[in-house]
This record gives structure tokens, sequence and C-alpha cells, in this order.
């Protein structure tokens, strides 16, 4: 079965929220200016309009914005428009005199942001310069620690057992409830290997999304976490923030998102971190939603690293220019590695190897999809196909060896004593559609379980 990823882009997410939840993520500033600036064109255009409106605007008057340019605006564009800033509560309907119909810009959601465009209010993070000279960190430091930490949850996926860096409890709980590892063996599914398929900032999206969904359940506030990753998303990276003014569920919610490789703090307890750019880049320009397959990886917004290092020889042998423990532990999920160097690996994808990937979810189609999307330069050079065809048609027919055989439970019937009480109980099951095989030599025949219980009591007639 094909996987697919589904991942939903930021108003979407905000969408399926509670209108008490929007309405209380609205309460704080930086929500609604991470709003404002995944909001379409059209629709930021639309509140803008209604920024310092002081009265309920007739929809009538909106309707009248587009009409006066319907060369270029289509009634099904502004309706959608429209539709989306009500659904997102920033714009608030309300009936007006003589049975019309009005909207408002949501109270919260201009006071915040009247405040954001004309100047005042109180600064979201205390930042200040780490009064030990020695703990201070870069920008380089911090792109080393979050590639580093990043890293390590991946590790995990491909290869749990062999970790340099241990993984918190926190992380492989999202992994194992968002189906990208097993449970309770943290093996990685077909669609943990659709996750690596993915860039860097889709792969943090989706991870962080599935996070939220469960946040609620170990007893953090949703809102709160909300705020607090729309405040890193506005913060300068290389800058220290202090953690005073965070509630309990922010402070726990740093912990984890310090596992995450999002943000750098030096101990547990510091009073100071650091947003790291996986936080920074994580809510800015997601206006498309991901949604991958093995089918559409190369072409989806989620799009794919296209750091070219397999060369993939008609022979089955695979050579790879890495020396990345990442990468090489992808490759043996599907490959047979043989010899390795500083700087390569060599391998060959065999029926075994590819067997053994099968059984752990991960389809041909995937396999097939790796290798374009990671083939070295000199493999493209304008070939086309990229895989030689006789490597794809081969795994292709290695993952339809599984396929021939259906395994179906059921019950067995015998001891018929005459042919015509043996067609007659045959005919009756067959007649039911629950006959999975027969034998009308020895008197055989084998029924479904879910119409066993039926044909019993029909041979049971049958007999009296």
């Amino acid at each position: 079965e094909e996987t697919k990823l589904n991942c939903k882009n930021l108003l979407q997410f905000l969408q399926d929220l509670s209108p008490s939840a929007l309405l209380s993520l609205y309460d704080h500033s930086a929500a609604c200016l991470a709003v404002l600036r995944e909001l379409p064109e059209l629709a930021r255009l639309y509140a803008m309009r209604t920024l310092f409106l002081e009265h309920p605007l007739p929809l009538s008057v909106v309707e009248s914005w587009y009409r006066s340019d319907s060369g270029s605006l289509s009634q099904s564009v502004h309706q959608t428009t429209v539709s989306k800033l009500q659904s997102l509560r920033v714009w608030e309907s309300i009936s007006l005199p003589a049975n019309q119909v009005g909207v408002k810009l949501n109270d919260s959601f201009k006071k915040n942001l009247r405040t954001l465009m004309c100047g005042g209010g109180t600064p979201w993070a205390l930042h200040g310069h780490t009064k030990d000279a020695k703990h201070v960190r870069d920008v380089e430091f911090l792109s080393s620690y979050a590639d580093r930490q990043w890293e390590a949850i991946l590790n995990f996926m491909v290869e749990p057992g062999s970790c340099v860096h241990d993984v918190a409890t926190e992380t492989v709980e999202v992994l194992q409830e968002a189906g990208l590892v097993g449970s309770p063996q943290p093996l990685i599914t077909s669609a943990g290997f659709q996750f690596l398929l993915l860039d860097r900032p889709s792969q943090v999206w989706y991870f962080m999304l599935r996070y939220l969904s469960g946040v609620e359940s170990k007893g953090i506030s949703l809102v709160e976490c909300l705020h607090f990753l729309f405040q890193l998303s506005f913060m300068t990276l290389g800058k220290d923030y202090s953690t005073q003014g965070l509630s309990p569920s922010q402070l726990t919610f740093l912990q984890h998102l310090r596992h995450f490789g999002l943000v750098y703090q030096r101990k547990g307890k510091s009073k100071r971190y650091y947003p790291t750019a996986l936080a920074v880049n994580l809510v800015s320009g997601l206006s498309t939603a991901v949604t991958t397959t093995t089918s559409d990886a190369e072409s989806s917004c989620g799009s794919v690293s296209q750091s070219g290092y397999i060369v993939l020889e008609t022979n089955y042998r695979v050579v790879a220019y890495t020396s990345s423990r990442l990468q090489i532990a992808t490759l043996s999920l599907f490959c047979q590695l043989q010899y390795r160097f500083p700087n390569m690996v060599v391998g060959t994808i065999t029926r075994e190897s590819v067997h053994e990937a099968l059984v752990n979810g991960i389809t041909s189609e995937q396999i097939l999809t790796f290798l374009r999307l990671h083939a070295h330069p000199n493999m493209l050079g304008g070939r086309t196909p990229v895989i030689p065809p006789t490597i794809s048609d081969q795994v292709r027919l290695w993952e339809r060896e599984r396929d021939r055989l259906v395994f179906s439970e059921g019950v067995l019937y015998s001891g018929f004593q005459t042919a015509g009480d043996f067609e007659t109980v045959r005919k009756y099951a067959e007649d039911l559609s629950v006959l999975l095989w027969s034998h009308v030599g020895k008197r055989l025949m084998v029924v479904s379980n879910s119409g066993h219980d039926e044909v019993r009591r029909f041979w049971r007639r049958q007999k009296q």
C-alpha cells in the first residue's frame, strides 16, 4: 500500500482548533503577527483594511471590493478568502439592522496588531548578554548543535540499537504516535522511510505537528506552547534569551524543544536559552501543506534533499560517497553493505535485502524513489530513466513475490458420508460467499471464520 504523509500547514492546523483555543491564542501578539504573516495575500489585505475600523463592516461592502476589480478577482476567490478569515476567527460575523450581516476584526487580534503596527507593548522575551563569556554560543555552534540533535533522532529511526546520542523518551513517544517507528519495538515503518525523504524543515514541521497534537494529554497547555513557538520564530539567531516570565507549561515545553534541537540550553536549569535555526524557521513560509507520496515526492511542497551521493550500477552494486552515519544506516535498510571506507561505502541490492525491507513496511517504490532522489550528479547527466530499468523492474518483481500467496483463516469441513451431502453444504457456503476452498474428490472444504457458524447450523439441520 502506498504510503502518504499528510501534514497540515499552519493555517489548516489552527482552523482545526476549538474556538476557545483560537480566541485564547489571539491574546498573544506573537500569534497574531504569525497568523497575519501566513495568510494568503488577499486575506492579509482584507484583514488590514478592517484593522482600524471601529464598527462592523457590512458584507455587501466587502463584496464591492472584488466587484470593483472583477477582471482580476473572481467571486470564488473572494468567498474563499472571507471563509478562511472567518474559520480562523480573525473575522467575526455580526448581525446588523435590516437583516444584514457584517464582519469585524477579532477584538484581541485587532488590539495586538495595532500595537505591533504602531509601536508599544512589552517585549515578548527578555534578551541580555550572558555574563560568563565562555558560555556564549555563536551561530555556527547553534547550527552544529541543531544538526547533531536532529540527526540523532533520524539515526534512532533507522538504527535504534546503535545510537551514539541518547534520544529522549518524549521523542520516542512522538515517533511512535506518528507511526514513524513501530511499537513496542521502535523499528522504522513505511511512513518513517517516507519521512526520511523529506527535507529538514518539512521533517521538523511534521514532527512538531504530531507532538502538538498530543501535548494536552501530557498536561501541557497547547495555547501556551503555540504562543512560545511563535515567539521563537521572531527571535534573532545567535542571541540568548531569559526564561523569566515563562509559565510552567512553557518551561516543560522548552525542555522538550531542547531534546528536539530547536533550542539550546547549557543545562536543564539554566536561566537562558538560544533558539536554533530549526525553531526560527519553523513557522515562517509554511503556506503550503506537506503532502508527500512515493509517486509525487519530487514535486510536493515538502521537498526532498537533492544532495546526490549514490552511484547505482547495472550489476546491482551501490557505491555511496558519504561518511554520514545516518545515510549509511538508511542504505543498510534495503542494501547489503560489503565494504566501508573513510568517505565511501559499497553494497549490493539483493533479493534478501529487499525482502527484509519489505517485511519492515518499506515499499519498492520508496526504495526506487530514495535512490533516484539521492543519485550522484554523474548518474544524472540527462539520462532518463536515472535508475537502470533492469534494476527497477527486478526490485518491483521481488516485491510481487510476496503477493503470490494470500493467507486466510478458516475452518476445515470433512467426513461427508455422501457426495450429495458434500455438494449441498458446498453450494450453501458458496452462495453465502464464505467458501475459501474445496476438493470434490476428497470431499474437503474450507469455510471462512465469519461464515462458520451459519454453515454449521445449516449442516446440522440437514442431518436431522
